[in-house]
């Protein structure tokens, strides 16, 4: 049981970490959220919003972050 607790507050600091440097992005004004590939939708009565090269991106740089903490631990 204490594993999983572990692992719920390693999470927790992953995500807090997360937010933080988004909310970081936004004040410097880093595109995210608007980069080529997202993709914006506004009709008459709904907005539809899918950020796909935001999330390309993001997945590129946490695939190179856990490949070199992988490394490191070795």
């Amino acid at each position: 049981m204490t594993e999983l607790g572990k692992t719920l507050l390693g999470l927790g600091g992953v995500l807090v970490l997360i937010g933080a440097v988004l909310l970081v992005a936004g004040r410097f004004g880093l595109p995210l959220g608007r980069l080529p590939g997202d993709i914006a939708y506004k009709g008459k009565n709904v907005s539809v919003y899918f950020p796909l090269g935001t999330s390309i991106l993001i997945g590129i740089v946490l695939s190179f972050l856990f490949y070199l903490f992988s490394r490191l631990h070795r």
